[in-house]
């Protein structure tokens, strides 16, 4: 029978490192994702309004075949210089993608990464011309550990869902023939994690071990399908964005990877509502790290693995809101 992993989180998969760090003042983070090895990696973009470095390269077709890190950043456009930092100390450290293997010519970082919108969060944004972003790179990366926090931690430190507090979450699971699939989400959505009227969240059917509180829906609870309470605007567009990273042990090909990655989408689709939208920046990153050998046939085993990952993906998006804590004007789930 399946099972949670030992820590739910992204660090149950064998191999996975995550560092996080933030700027309180300025209410933002980072958050940086660290395979002991070079691994696969494959993305999905289904926001309207997304803000990424390096997705291209990701592409099955391309010469990249893995990647080195992966960041997930506040700060809108801003927070992209974080994967420079990052670059910097994988590539001091002789890390990276070695087109020409000689002396004297450093290898290059393959660090993708993803943005959310954070700055009309009421912290102090004068930073003039010097963002705080490539510093916030190379702390979370000096930070990494066998560990990812929740709630206000790294790039979910600034981030609002819907109308509440959003946050950083994770989730697990361990299949009963040992294969482990986690996510990382940092939840800054325009639509609500929560139902109308009620507490509980839109993932709550996905949730173990009353995970992220435990609430359900009242049996007779019912709302009106163009009823978004709880979303950050009952209609209208905003800047907001779901960032996240699914990854698995199991020795996937780029194209498989990406298949991953796709399914893993439906995950946000099950915690959010409105999810996708014009003005969202959703972005789902999936990693391979290879320790085990993929079952055959390999198209079930993937099949199998993106459900697991879109599972996984939602009860992270629910855990990072439960976990949240209120700042300012942004109020968290647990005072409602």
């Amino acid at each position: 029978m399946s099972h949670i992993g030992a820590t739910n989180s992204l660090v149950d998969v064998a191999g996975l490192s995550v560092g996080c760090a933030e700027d309180h003042k300025a209410l933002t983070g980072v958050t940086v994702i660290v395979p002991d090895q070079r691994a696969v990696c494959a993305v999905d973009v289904r926001g309207g309004g997304p803000g990424t470095r390096e997705t291209d390269a990701l592409a099955a077709e391309n010469l990249v075949d893995a990647v080195d890190a992966l960041v997930l950043a506040g700060g809108s456009v801003y927070g992209l210089a974080a994967a420079d930092g990052v670059a910097a100390m994988m590539g001091a450290e002789g890390r990276g993608f070695g087109l020409v293997d000689a002396p004297g010519v450093p290898r290059s970082p393959v660090i993708p990464a993803a943005i959310l919108y954070d700055l009309a969060n009421g912290g102090d944004k004068t930073w003039g011309d010097a963002p705080p972003y490539n510093d916030l790179g190379r702390a979370a990366y000096a930070a990494r550990a066998r560990a990812a926090p929740l709630g206000n931690a790294g790039a979910g430190l600034g981030a609002k869902a819907g109308a509440l507090k959003g946050g950083q979450g994770s989730a697990s699971i361990v299949t009963a023939d040992g294969c482990t699939v986690a996510a990382l989400a940092c939840v800054n959505a325009f639509g609500s994690t929560t139902m109308p009227g009620s507490r509980a969240f839109w993932a709550h059917a996905f949730e173990i071990d009353g995970e992220f509180g435990g609430v359900r829906p009242d049996a007779a609870h019912a709302f009106d399908l163009e009823d978004w309470e709880g979303a950050k605007a009952n209609p209208a567009p905003r800047a907001n964005t779901t960032i996240a990273c699914v990854a698995v042990d199991a020795d996937l090909t780029p194209a498989e990877c990406k298949r991953v990655a796709q399914m893993a989408s439906a995950g946000l689709a099950r915690a959010i509502r409105p999810v996708f939208a014009p003005f969202d920046g959703d972005v789902v990153f999936a990693l391979a790290t290879a320790a085990r050998p993929i079952a055959e046939p390999r198209a079930l085993s993937v099949a199998r693995l993106g459900a697991l990952a879109a599972d996984c993906l939602a009860r992270a998006v629910a855990r990072g809101v439960h976990a949240a804590t209120s700042v300012g004007a942004l109020k968290a789930w647990r005072d409602l």
